[in-house]
Protein backbone atom coordinates (compact mmCIF):
# COMPACT_ATOMS: atom_id res chain seq x y z
CA UNK A 1 0.00 0.00 0.00
CA UNK A 2 1.18 3.69 -0.19
CA UNK A 3 1.81 5.39 2.92
CA UNK A 4 2.87 8.52 1.88
CA UNK A 5 2.96 10.84 -1.39
CA UNK A 6 5.37 13.70 -1.54
CA UNK A 7 4.76 16.13 -4.97
CA UNK A 8 6.14 19.34 -5.82
CA UNK A 9 5.92 21.60 -8.27
CA UNK A 10 3.35 19.88 -10.80
CA UNK A 11 0.96 22.22 -11.65
CA UNK A 12 -0.92 24.26 -8.82
CA UNK A 13 0.40 21.75 -6.49
CA UNK A 14 3.40 23.66 -4.74
CA UNK A 15 4.90 21.56 -1.98
CA UNK A 16 1.74 18.53 -0.67
CA UNK A 17 2.23 15.58 1.10
CA UNK A 18 -0.74 13.45 1.56
CA UNK A 19 -0.69 10.09 3.56
CA UNK A 20 -2.86 7.44 2.78
CA UNK A 21 -4.78 4.32 4.53
CA UNK A 22 -5.68 0.67 3.80
CA UNK A 23 -9.21 0.32 2.13
CA UNK A 24 -11.37 2.87 0.13
CA UNK A 25 -9.52 6.47 0.19
CA UNK A 26 -12.04 9.14 -1.73
CA UNK A 27 -10.54 12.17 -3.07
CA UNK A 28 -13.24 14.90 -3.35
CA UNK A 29 -13.33 18.54 -3.96
CA UNK A 30 -13.88 21.64 -6.06
CA UNK A 31 -13.58 21.36 -10.11
CA UNK A 32 -9.72 22.72 -11.11
CA UNK A 33 -8.84 21.91 -7.24
CA UNK A 34 -6.01 19.73 -8.12
CA UNK A 35 -7.49 16.24 -8.13
CA UNK A 36 -6.98 15.28 -11.47
CA UNK A 37 -2.92 16.46 -10.88
CA UNK A 38 -2.65 14.12 -7.80
CA UNK A 39 -3.57 11.37 -10.40
CA UNK A 40 -1.27 12.19 -12.95
CA UNK A 41 1.29 12.49 -10.21
CA UNK A 42 1.08 9.04 -9.29
CA UNK A 43 1.58 8.06 -12.79
CA UNK A 44 4.62 10.18 -13.36
CA UNK A 45 5.90 8.21 -10.24
CA UNK A 46 4.74 4.85 -12.12
CA UNK A 47 7.05 5.72 -14.79
CA UNK A 48 4.53 7.41 -17.04
CA UNK A 49 4.99 10.14 -19.67
CA UNK A 50 5.82 13.61 -18.39
CA UNK A 51 5.28 16.74 -20.09
CA UNK A 52 7.60 19.40 -19.17
CA UNK A 53 4.86 22.15 -19.39
CA UNK A 54 3.33 20.28 -16.33
CA UNK A 55 6.08 21.88 -14.05
CA UNK A 56 5.06 24.86 -11.58
CA UNK A 57 5.31 28.50 -13.10
CA UNK A 58 8.45 29.68 -11.58
CA UNK A 59 10.06 26.58 -11.08
CA UNK A 60 13.37 24.36 -12.74
CA UNK A 61 12.30 20.73 -11.14
CA UNK A 62 9.42 18.91 -10.40
CA UNK A 63 9.49 15.85 -7.55
CA UNK A 64 7.15 13.29 -6.50
CA UNK A 65 8.19 10.69 -3.85
CA UNK A 66 6.36 7.88 -2.95
CA UNK A 67 6.59 5.46 0.17
CA UNK A 68 5.25 2.22 -0.03
CA UNK A 69 4.53 -0.97 2.39
CA UNK A 70 4.51 -4.03 0.86
CA UNK A 71 6.13 -6.69 2.72
CA UNK A 72 6.06 -9.34 0.24
CA UNK A 73 8.07 -7.52 -2.61
CA UNK A 74 11.95 -8.63 -2.86
CA UNK A 75 12.85 -5.05 -2.81
CA UNK A 76 11.78 -4.06 0.57
CA UNK A 77 13.36 -3.03 3.23
CA UNK A 78 11.58 -4.31 6.03
CA UNK A 79 8.50 -4.10 3.69
CA UNK A 80 9.50 -0.39 2.85
CA UNK A 81 10.23 1.24 -0.11
CA UNK A 82 11.10 4.68 -1.22
CA UNK A 83 10.43 5.59 -5.07
CA UNK A 84 10.97 9.36 -6.24
CA UNK A 85 11.59 10.75 -9.83
CA UNK A 86 12.39 14.31 -9.93
CA UNK A 87 12.45 15.73 -13.30
CA UNK A 88 13.54 19.69 -14.82
CA UNK A 89 12.61 22.12 -17.57
CA UNK A 90 15.57 20.46 -19.65
CA UNK A 91 13.31 16.85 -19.33
CA UNK A 92 16.33 15.36 -17.53
CA UNK A 93 14.73 12.64 -15.25
CA UNK A 94 16.19 11.12 -12.26
CA UNK A 95 14.78 8.32 -10.73
CA UNK A 96 15.59 6.36 -7.58
CA UNK A 97 14.16 2.83 -5.98
CA UNK A 98 15.26 2.71 -2.14
CA UNK A 99 17.97 5.10 -3.63
CA UNK A 100 19.20 3.62 -5.98
CA UNK A 101 19.28 4.97 -9.30
CA UNK A 102 17.53 3.55 -12.18
CA UNK A 103 15.76 4.54 -15.58
CA UNK A 104 12.61 5.65 -16.45
CA UNK A 105 12.03 1.76 -18.17
CA UNK A 106 13.39 -0.02 -15.04
CA UNK A 107 11.03 2.11 -13.00
CA UNK A 108 8.48 1.86 -15.69
CA UNK A 109 8.74 -2.28 -15.09
CA UNK A 110 9.44 -2.08 -11.65
CA UNK A 111 6.08 0.07 -10.64
CA UNK A 112 3.61 -2.11 -13.10
CA UNK A 113 3.24 -4.83 -10.76
CA UNK A 114 2.14 -2.64 -7.97
CA UNK A 115 0.34 0.72 -9.33
CA UNK A 116 -2.55 -0.15 -11.36
CA UNK A 117 -3.99 3.51 -12.98
CA UNK A 118 -7.49 3.45 -14.14
CA UNK A 119 -8.95 6.92 -15.72
CA UNK A 120 -11.71 7.41 -17.97
CA UNK A 121 -9.61 6.47 -21.32
CA UNK A 122 -6.27 5.22 -19.29
CA UNK A 123 -6.50 1.61 -18.41
CA UNK A 124 -3.44 -0.38 -18.21
CA UNK A 125 -2.94 -4.29 -17.88
CA UNK A 126 -6.32 -5.22 -18.93
CA UNK A 127 -6.24 -2.97 -22.04
CA UNK A 128 -2.83 -5.22 -22.65
CA UNK A 129 -3.95 -8.48 -24.23
CA UNK A 130 -0.44 -10.12 -23.26
CA UNK A 131 -2.17 -10.22 -19.99
CA UNK A 132 -5.48 -11.70 -20.66
CA UNK A 133 -4.19 -15.17 -20.62
CA UNK A 134 -2.77 -14.36 -17.62
CA UNK A 135 -5.53 -12.96 -15.83
CA UNK A 136 -7.94 -16.73 -16.68
CA UNK A 137 -5.54 -18.59 -15.87
CA UNK A 138 -5.04 -17.13 -12.77
CA UNK A 139 -8.84 -17.10 -12.06
CA UNK A 140 -8.59 -20.97 -12.98
CA UNK A 141 -6.31 -21.86 -10.60
CA UNK A 142 -4.06 -24.41 -9.43
CA UNK A 143 -6.14 -26.74 -12.07
CA UNK A 144 -4.37 -24.99 -14.47
CA UNK A 145 -1.26 -23.65 -12.66
CA UNK A 146 0.65 -27.01 -12.40
CA UNK A 147 0.12 -28.00 -16.36
CA UNK A 148 1.56 -24.36 -17.10
CA UNK A 149 4.84 -25.42 -15.13
CA UNK A 150 5.25 -28.61 -16.36
CA UNK A 151 5.12 -26.92 -20.07
CA UNK A 152 6.92 -24.03 -18.89
CA UNK A 153 9.68 -26.83 -18.10
CA UNK A 154 9.30 -28.86 -21.38
CA UNK A 155 9.55 -25.33 -23.64
CA UNK A 156 12.83 -23.95 -21.86
CA UNK A 157 14.10 -27.31 -22.48
CA UNK A 158 12.32 -27.46 -26.30
CA UNK A 159 13.90 -23.88 -27.50
CA UNK A 160 17.23 -24.71 -26.12
CA UNK A 161 17.20 -28.11 -27.90
CA UNK A 162 16.17 -26.39 -31.16
CA UNK A 163 18.99 -23.29 -30.89
CA UNK A 164 21.50 -26.35 -30.04
CA UNK A 165 20.28 -28.07 -33.32
CA UNK A 166 20.80 -24.34 -34.94
CA UNK A 167 23.98 -24.30 -34.25
CA UNK A 168 25.01 -27.87 -34.90
CA UNK A 169 23.60 -27.55 -38.55
CA UNK A 170 20.47 -29.34 -37.98
CA UNK A 171 18.72 -28.86 -40.81
CA UNK A 172 21.16 -30.94 -43.88
CA UNK A 173 20.48 -28.17 -46.50
CA UNK A 174 21.73 -25.22 -44.57
CA UNK A 175 24.26 -27.70 -42.95
CA UNK A 176 25.33 -28.72 -46.28
CA UNK A 177 25.77 -24.79 -47.66
CA UNK A 178 27.76 -23.71 -44.17
CA UNK A 179 30.18 -26.97 -44.66
CA UNK A 180 30.28 -26.42 -48.40
CA UNK A 181 31.71 -22.49 -47.71
CA UNK A 182 33.53 -23.42 -44.80
CA UNK A 183 35.57 -25.82 -47.22
CA UNK A 184 36.02 -23.16 -49.55
CA UNK A 185 37.45 -21.02 -47.48
CA UNK A 186 39.95 -23.51 -45.81
CA UNK A 187 41.17 -24.44 -49.06
CA UNK A 188 41.41 -21.08 -50.55
CA UNK A 189 43.47 -20.49 -47.52
CA UNK A 190 45.78 -23.67 -47.07
CA UNK A 191 46.40 -22.94 -51.38
CA UNK A 192 47.78 -19.85 -50.73
CA UNK A 193 50.54 -21.34 -48.70
CA UNK A 194 50.84 -18.30 -46.34
CA UNK A 195 54.05 -17.54 -44.04
CA UNK A 196 54.44 -15.60 -41.72
CA UNK A 197 56.10 -12.60 -41.90
CA UNK A 198 56.04 -12.98 -45.78
CA UNK A 199 54.09 -9.95 -46.35
CA UNK A 200 56.57 -7.71 -44.68
CA UNK A 201 59.49 -9.28 -46.93
CA UNK A 202 57.86 -8.37 -49.87
CA UNK A 203 57.27 -5.13 -49.11
CA UNK A 204 60.49 -4.42 -48.74
CA UNK A 205 61.07 -6.22 -51.97
CA UNK A 206 58.61 -4.55 -53.73
CA UNK A 207 60.22 -0.72 -52.39
CA UNK A 208 63.63 -1.87 -53.25
CA UNK A 209 62.47 -2.58 -56.90
CA UNK A 210 60.40 0.07 -57.10
CA UNK A 211 63.41 2.50 -56.06
CA UNK A 212 66.19 0.47 -58.33
CA UNK A 213 66.89 2.93 -60.52
CA UNK A 214 67.00 5.75 -57.81
CA UNK A 215 69.25 3.34 -55.23
CA UNK A 216 71.31 2.29 -58.94
CA UNK A 217 72.27 6.24 -59.66
CA UNK A 218 73.05 6.88 -55.72
CA UNK A 219 75.32 3.70 -55.38
CA UNK A 220 77.05 4.73 -58.80
CA UNK A 221 78.09 8.07 -57.91
CA UNK A 222 79.34 7.52 -54.25
CA UNK A 223 81.63 4.18 -56.03
CA UNK A 224 82.67 6.72 -58.49
CA UNK A 225 83.42 9.37 -56.21
CA UNK A 226 85.31 7.22 -53.70
CA UNK A 227 87.70 4.82 -56.28
CA UNK A 228 88.20 7.65 -58.84
CA UNK A 229 88.84 10.37 -56.22
CA UNK A 230 88.88 9.25 -52.45
CA UNK A 231 91.18 7.11 -52.98
CA UNK A 232 93.82 8.09 -55.42
CA UNK A 233 93.76 11.05 -53.35
CA UNK A 234 94.29 9.63 -49.91
CA UNK A 235 96.92 7.51 -51.56
CA UNK A 236 98.59 10.60 -52.85
CA UNK A 237 98.57 12.46 -49.34
CA UNK A 238 100.21 8.78 -47.81
CA UNK A 239 103.20 9.15 -50.16
CA UNK A 240 103.67 13.15 -49.38
CA UNK A 241 103.60 12.30 -45.52
CA UNK A 242 106.22 8.97 -46.51
CA UNK A 243 108.61 11.81 -47.61
CA UNK A 244 108.45 13.51 -43.95
CA UNK A 245 107.32 10.98 -41.31
CA UNK A 246 111.59 10.77 -40.29
CA UNK A 247 111.47 14.32 -39.39
CA UNK A 248 109.22 14.92 -36.55
CA UNK A 249 106.99 12.09 -34.71
CA UNK A 250 103.69 13.49 -35.09
CA UNK A 251 104.21 13.51 -38.95
CA UNK A 252 104.63 9.70 -38.23
CA UNK A 253 101.33 9.54 -36.29
CA UNK A 254 99.30 11.83 -38.63
CA UNK A 255 100.73 8.71 -41.80
CA UNK A 256 99.65 5.99 -39.57
CA UNK A 257 96.09 7.68 -38.63
CA UNK A 258 95.55 8.69 -42.97
CA UNK A 259 97.13 4.75 -44.01
CA UNK A 260 93.82 3.53 -41.38
CA UNK A 261 91.84 6.08 -43.04
CA UNK A 262 93.07 5.08 -46.69
CA UNK A 263 92.26 1.31 -45.49
CA UNK A 264 88.52 2.01 -44.02
CA UNK A 265 87.62 4.48 -47.43
CA UNK A 266 89.04 0.87 -49.54
CA UNK A 267 86.58 -1.52 -47.61
CA UNK A 268 83.83 1.36 -47.69
CA UNK A 269 84.33 1.13 -52.13
CA UNK A 270 84.67 -2.54 -51.73
CA UNK A 271 80.95 -2.69 -50.13
CA UNK A 272 79.10 -0.11 -51.72
CA UNK A 273 80.36 -1.45 -55.06
CA UNK A 274 78.70 -5.34 -53.88
CA UNK A 275 75.67 -3.42 -53.31
CA UNK A 276 75.80 -1.99 -56.66
CA UNK A 277 75.90 -5.52 -58.49
CA UNK A 278 72.67 -6.64 -56.26
CA UNK A 279 70.89 -3.36 -57.75
CA UNK A 280 68.84 -4.40 -60.86
CA UNK A 281 65.18 -4.27 -62.15
CA UNK A 282 63.10 -6.82 -63.00
CA UNK A 283 59.76 -6.65 -64.15
CA UNK A 284 59.26 -10.13 -64.50
CA UNK A 285 59.96 -10.24 -60.57
CA UNK A 286 58.17 -7.26 -59.98
CA UNK A 287 54.79 -8.76 -61.37
CA UNK A 288 54.91 -11.63 -59.24
CA UNK A 289 55.85 -9.49 -56.15
CA UNK A 290 52.78 -7.14 -57.00
CA UNK A 291 50.62 -10.21 -57.70
CA UNK A 292 51.45 -12.38 -54.29
CA UNK A 293 51.08 -9.28 -52.16
CA UNK A 294 47.37 -8.56 -53.83
CA UNK A 295 46.88 -12.33 -52.99
CA UNK A 296 47.56 -11.83 -49.41
CA UNK A 297 45.83 -8.45 -49.15
CA UNK A 298 42.46 -10.44 -50.45
CA UNK A 299 43.02 -13.08 -48.09
CA UNK A 300 43.63 -10.24 -45.76
CA UNK A 301 40.41 -8.79 -46.00
CA UNK A 302 38.30 -11.83 -45.90
CA UNK A 303 40.21 -13.97 -43.08
CA UNK A 304 42.45 -11.12 -40.75
CA UNK A 305 44.20 -8.79 -40.43
CA UNK A 306 47.56 -10.32 -40.47
CA UNK A 307 49.02 -13.62 -41.37
CA UNK A 308 49.51 -15.31 -38.22
CA UNK A 309 45.55 -14.04 -37.87
CA UNK A 310 44.59 -15.63 -41.06
CA UNK A 311 46.47 -18.91 -40.11
CA UNK A 312 45.00 -19.09 -37.41
CA UNK A 313 41.59 -18.45 -38.77
CA UNK A 314 42.37 -21.75 -41.13
CA UNK A 315 42.84 -24.09 -37.96
CA UNK A 316 39.32 -23.38 -36.58
CA UNK A 317 38.27 -23.48 -39.91
CA UNK A 318 39.69 -27.05 -40.04
CA UNK A 319 38.40 -27.94 -36.23
CA UNK A 320 34.37 -26.44 -37.45
CA UNK A 321 34.50 -28.70 -40.59
CA UNK A 322 35.61 -31.64 -38.72
CA UNK A 323 33.15 -30.98 -36.16
CA UNK A 324 30.00 -30.59 -38.60
CA UNK A 325 31.24 -33.80 -40.70
CA UNK A 326 30.83 -35.50 -37.06
CA UNK A 327 27.08 -34.13 -35.86
CA UNK A 328 25.06 -36.84 -37.60
CA UNK A 329 24.56 -38.72 -34.24
CA UNK A 330 24.43 -36.00 -32.21
CA UNK A 331 21.43 -34.01 -34.18
CA UNK A 332 19.82 -37.96 -34.77
CA UNK A 333 19.74 -37.90 -30.66
CA UNK A 334 18.13 -34.23 -30.59
CA UNK A 335 16.14 -34.27 -32.88
CA UNK A 336 14.07 -37.33 -31.26
CA UNK A 337 14.46 -35.53 -27.73
CA UNK A 338 12.75 -32.74 -29.49
CA UNK A 339 10.28 -35.27 -31.20
CA UNK A 340 9.04 -36.64 -27.85
CA UNK A 341 9.17 -32.93 -26.23
CA UNK A 342 6.57 -31.80 -28.90
CA UNK A 343 3.99 -34.95 -28.29
CA UNK A 344 4.14 -34.03 -23.59
CA UNK A 345 3.97 -30.56 -24.64
CA UNK A 346 1.22 -31.20 -27.61
CA UNK A 347 -0.63 -33.36 -24.77
CA UNK A 348 -0.54 -30.75 -22.23
CA UNK A 349 -1.67 -27.89 -24.81
CA UNK A 350 -4.65 -29.46 -25.48
CA UNK A 351 -5.50 -29.86 -21.74
CA UNK A 352 -4.39 -26.52 -20.90
CA UNK A 353 -6.90 -25.22 -23.56
CA UNK A 354 -9.63 -27.34 -23.12
CA UNK A 355 -9.92 -26.23 -19.22
CA UNK A 356 -9.11 -22.28 -20.72
CA UNK A 357 -12.01 -22.63 -22.95
CA UNK A 358 -14.28 -24.14 -19.93
CA UNK A 359 -13.44 -21.83 -17.04
CA UNK A 360 -13.91 -18.84 -19.86
CA UNK A 361 -17.67 -19.38 -19.70
CA UNK A 362 -17.46 -19.16 -16.31
CA UNK A 363 -15.72 -16.27 -16.24
CA UNK A 364 -18.11 -14.51 -18.78
CA UNK A 365 -20.98 -15.64 -16.55
CA UNK A 366 -19.40 -13.46 -13.55
CA UNK A 367 -18.33 -10.56 -15.35
CA UNK A 368 -21.36 -9.93 -17.24
CA UNK A 369 -23.28 -10.37 -14.20
CA UNK A 370 -21.63 -7.43 -12.50
CA UNK A 371 -22.09 -5.86 -16.24
CA UNK A 372 -26.18 -6.44 -15.86
CA UNK A 373 -25.07 -4.67 -11.79
CA UNK A 374 -23.87 -1.91 -13.55
CA UNK A 375 -26.99 -0.89 -15.33
CA UNK A 376 -25.10 -2.94 -18.63
CA UNK A 377 -28.08 -5.26 -19.22
CA UNK A 378 -27.06 -5.61 -23.05
CA UNK A 379 -23.74 -6.07 -22.67
CA UNK A 380 -21.88 -9.87 -23.26
CA UNK A 381 -17.98 -9.77 -22.06
CA UNK A 382 -16.31 -12.55 -23.87
CA UNK A 383 -12.68 -13.88 -22.57
CA UNK A 384 -12.14 -15.47 -25.93
CA UNK A 385 -9.94 -18.67 -26.17
CA UNK A 386 -7.94 -18.55 -29.98
CA UNK A 387 -5.57 -21.28 -30.87
CA UNK A 388 -2.45 -20.88 -31.94
CA UNK A 389 -0.67 -22.78 -34.73
CA UNK A 390 2.92 -22.67 -33.23
CA UNK A 391 4.02 -23.12 -29.42
CA UNK A 392 4.59 -20.33 -27.22
CA UNK A 393 4.79 -19.29 -23.81
CA UNK A 394 1.06 -19.74 -23.25
CA UNK A 395 1.16 -23.29 -24.94
CA UNK A 396 -1.42 -23.32 -28.22
CA UNK A 397 -3.55 -21.23 -26.97
CA UNK A 398 -3.55 -17.69 -25.68
CA UNK A 399 -6.83 -15.30 -24.12
CA UNK A 400 -8.12 -11.86 -25.64
CA UNK A 401 -10.62 -10.30 -24.07
CA UNK A 402 -13.42 -8.85 -26.41
CA UNK A 403 -16.72 -7.38 -25.66
CA UNK A 404 -20.38 -6.72 -27.50
CA UNK A 405 -21.77 -3.60 -25.57
CA UNK A 406 -25.50 -3.30 -27.46
CA UNK A 407 -27.19 -5.83 -29.16
CA UNK A 408 -26.45 -6.10 -32.86
CA UNK A 409 -23.18 -4.82 -32.55
CA UNK A 410 -19.88 -6.65 -33.67
CA UNK A 411 -17.05 -8.21 -30.90
CA UNK A 412 -14.36 -4.96 -29.73
CA UNK A 413 -11.41 -5.43 -28.00
CA UNK A 414 -11.23 -3.66 -24.64
CA UNK A 415 -9.04 -0.79 -26.06
CA UNK A 416 -11.66 0.10 -29.05
CA UNK A 417 -14.60 0.67 -26.29
CA UNK A 418 -15.54 4.48 -27.64
CA UNK A 419 -17.93 5.35 -24.42
CA UNK A 420 -15.73 6.64 -21.42
CA UNK A 421 -18.47 5.45 -19.28
CA UNK A 422 -18.99 2.27 -20.45
CA UNK A 423 -15.46 1.79 -20.50
CA UNK A 424 -15.56 2.63 -16.37
CA UNK A 425 -17.86 0.33 -16.07
CA UNK A 426 -16.15 -2.87 -18.00
CA UNK A 427 -13.27 -1.94 -16.32
CA UNK A 428 -14.68 -2.20 -13.10
CA UNK A 429 -16.81 -5.46 -13.62
CA UNK A 430 -13.92 -7.18 -14.63
CA UNK A 431 -11.96 -5.85 -11.71
CA UNK A 432 -14.47 -6.50 -9.37
CA UNK A 433 -14.40 -10.64 -10.37
CA UNK A 434 -10.56 -10.68 -10.56
CA UNK A 435 -9.97 -9.17 -7.45
CA UNK A 436 -8.97 -12.10 -5.71
CA UNK A 437 -6.52 -12.66 -7.89
CA UNK A 438 -5.33 -9.64 -8.92
CA UNK A 439 -1.68 -9.56 -7.59
CA UNK A 440 -1.16 -5.98 -8.19
CA UNK A 441 -2.11 -4.31 -4.26
CA UNK A 442 -2.94 -0.31 -5.32
CA UNK A 443 -5.97 0.17 -7.45
CA UNK A 444 -6.19 3.83 -8.96
CA UNK A 445 -9.43 5.36 -10.34
CA UNK A 446 -9.49 8.66 -11.81
CA UNK A 447 -13.17 9.77 -12.25
CA UNK A 448 -14.12 6.15 -13.50
CA UNK A 449 -17.78 7.46 -12.77
CA UNK A 450 -17.93 10.10 -15.50
CA UNK A 451 -20.97 9.48 -17.49
CA UNK A 452 -23.26 7.57 -15.04
CA UNK A 453 -25.82 7.66 -12.60
CA UNK A 454 -28.36 6.70 -10.26
CA UNK A 455 -28.68 3.16 -9.23
CA UNK A 456 -25.53 2.35 -12.04
CA UNK A 457 -23.48 4.54 -9.70
CA UNK A 458 -24.17 2.70 -6.50
CA UNK A 459 -23.12 -0.19 -8.10
CA UNK A 460 -20.03 1.19 -9.09
CA UNK A 461 -19.42 2.02 -5.42
CA UNK A 462 -20.64 -1.11 -3.91
CA UNK A 463 -17.88 -3.15 -6.35
CA UNK A 464 -15.08 0.11 -5.61
CA UNK A 465 -15.78 -1.23 -1.93
CA UNK A 466 -15.69 -4.90 -2.15
CA UNK A 467 -12.33 -4.18 -4.17
CA UNK A 468 -11.19 -2.52 -1.57
CA UNK A 469 -11.29 -5.63 0.91
CA UNK A 470 -8.11 -6.46 -0.55
CA UNK A 471 -6.75 -3.78 -2.46
CA UNK A 472 -5.61 -0.38 -1.37
CA UNK A 473 -7.96 1.48 -3.92
CA UNK A 474 -7.65 5.28 -4.16
CA UNK A 475 -10.71 6.65 -6.25
CA UNK A 476 -11.47 11.09 -7.34
CA UNK A 477 -15.14 10.98 -7.90
CA UNK A 478 -17.90 13.86 -7.80
CA UNK A 479 -20.68 11.48 -7.16
CA UNK A 480 -22.15 11.53 -3.67
CA UNK A 481 -23.20 7.35 -3.78
CA UNK A 482 -19.67 6.66 -4.60
CA UNK A 483 -17.88 9.44 -1.83
CA UNK A 484 -20.06 8.05 0.97
CA UNK A 485 -18.47 4.95 0.83
CA UNK A 486 -15.35 6.15 1.53
CA UNK A 487 -13.44 4.34 4.63
CA UNK A 488 -10.98 7.42 4.15
CA UNK A 489 -12.72 10.94 3.04
CA UNK A 490 -9.74 13.34 1.59
CA UNK A 491 -11.07 16.65 0.20
CA UNK A 492 -9.10 18.80 -2.35
CA UNK A 493 -9.05 22.97 -2.12
CA UNK A 494 -6.99 25.45 -3.80
CA UNK A 495 -5.52 28.06 -1.19
CA UNK A 496 -4.34 31.41 -2.55
CA UNK A 497 -0.86 32.76 -0.64
CA UNK A 498 1.34 35.49 -1.59
CA UNK A 499 -0.55 35.79 -4.90
CA UNK A 500 0.19 32.31 -5.89
CA UNK A 501 -2.57 29.21 -6.30
CA UNK A 502 -1.66 26.14 -4.74
CA UNK A 503 -3.70 22.76 -3.58
CA UNK A 504 -3.72 21.72 -0.22
CA UNK A 505 -5.75 18.25 0.95
CA UNK A 506 -7.19 17.58 4.02
CA UNK A 507 -8.34 14.04 5.73
CA UNK A 508 -12.09 14.74 6.96
CA UNK A 509 -13.43 13.70 10.42
CA UNK A 510 -17.02 12.05 9.82
CA UNK A 511 -18.93 15.27 10.14
CA UNK A 512 -16.79 16.85 7.48
CA UNK A 513 -17.53 13.70 5.23
CA UNK A 514 -21.09 13.95 6.23
CA UNK A 515 -20.85 18.06 4.92
CA UNK A 516 -18.61 17.24 1.94
CA UNK A 517 -21.40 14.10 1.09
CA UNK A 518 -24.32 16.95 0.88
CA UNK A 519 -22.27 19.35 -0.77
CA UNK A 520 -21.50 16.84 -3.54
CA UNK A 521 -25.07 15.84 -4.13
CA UNK A 522 -27.07 18.93 -4.11
CA UNK A 523 -24.27 21.53 -4.48
CA UNK A 524 -25.06 23.43 -1.35
CA UNK A 525 -24.43 22.11 2.14
CA UNK A 526 -28.19 22.27 3.70
CA UNK A 527 -30.19 20.49 6.37
CA UNK A 528 -32.15 18.05 3.41
CA UNK A 529 -28.78 17.68 1.87
CA UNK A 530 -27.05 16.61 5.26
CA UNK A 531 -29.89 14.15 6.09
CA UNK A 532 -29.23 12.72 2.94
CA UNK A 533 -25.78 12.34 3.29
CA UNK A 534 -26.61 10.97 6.40
CA UNK A 535 -28.47 8.74 5.16
CA UNK A 536 -26.01 7.60 2.23
CA UNK A 537 -23.24 7.09 4.60
CA UNK A 538 -25.16 5.22 7.25
CA UNK A 539 -26.74 2.97 4.60
CA UNK A 540 -23.05 2.51 2.71
CA UNK A 541 -20.84 2.21 6.14
CA UNK A 542 -23.42 -0.13 7.88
Amino acid sequence: MITTLHIKNIGIIDDLIIDLNKGLNVLTGETGAGKTLIVDSLGIIAGGRFSKEMIRKGQNVSFVELALFLPNNPSSIDGNIVVSREINTSGKNLCKINGRLVSVNELRNFMKNIIDIHGQYDNQTLMDTEFHTKYLDKFIGKDIEEKNEQYIKLYNEYIELQAKLKNNYGDEIEKQRKLDLLQYQYKEIKSAKLKEGEDIQLEEKRKIIMSSEKVAESLNYVSNNLEEKIIDLVNDSIKSLEKIEDINEQYSKKLIELKNIYYEVQELSRDVSDMKEEIYFNEEERNEVEERLDEIYSLKRKYGNSIEEILNYKEELEEEINRIENLDEENKKIKIRITNIEKDMANICDEVTMRRKEKSIILNEKINQELSELEMKNAKFNAKVIDDEEFNLNGKSHVEFVIVTNLGEDEKKLNKIASGGEMSRIMLAIKTVLSDIDEVPILIFDEIDTGISGKAANSVGTKLSKISKKHQVLIVTHLASIAAKGEYNYYIYKEIQDNKTNTKIKLLNEDETIQEIARIASGQITDVAISHAKELRKKDVA
